[in-house]
């Protein structure tokens, strides 16, 4: 079959309104199908709803856990971060963190290491206390400002 009998098939078959025509001979094998527009726009608005559920499901626990830390927060003083780079909680990935939740803390002690361009910064604590909460994970991008280290000085 040539070029020019396949496109004037095709013409056919738009014109007649058949949703398919299969035509097979020795020397070749034609499937023309038209798809229905309805069908695929159709799941279109049912998966929509779906990932719009999911995200407004995960951010209520995110909201829930703020709403925890504030109560106990009054008394607690914030390690932040004095610049931009990659957090790590230790000298080295087989030593231990500088500091765990629990452990005391005196002021000018490292807690951390901010590295930036390639550069390892030792990072001392401002306050002397007990560390209550690390709010950074290992190997973390951490920005200027942010905070690190939740300590109850008292």
């Amino acid at each position: 079959m040539k070029a020019k009998e396949i496109r004037d098939l095709i013409d056919f078959i738009s014109g007649s309104g058949l949703e398919e025509v299969n035509i097979e001979t020795e020397e070749f094998k034609i499937n023309v199908k038209r798809s229905s527009q309805q069908v695929s726009v159709s799941p279109a608005p049912v998966s929509a709803p779906a990932p719009a559920a999911t995200p407004a499901a995960a951010p209520a626990p995110a909201a829930e856990a703020p709403k925890a830390e504030p109560a106990g927060d009054a008394n607690l003083i914030t390690i932040k971060s004095p610049m931009i780079g990659t957090f790590y909680r230790s000298a080295n990935p087989d030593s231990d963190p500088f500091k765990n939740v629990g452990d005391s803390v005196s002021k000018g002690e490292p807690v951390c290491i901010i590295e930036a361009m390639k550069l390892f910064n030792e990072i001392e604590s401002e306050v002397s206390g007990k560390i209550v909460k690390v709010l950074v994970e290992n190997a973390q991008p951490v920005e200027y400002d942010q905070p690190l280290f939740l300590v109850d000085p008292s």
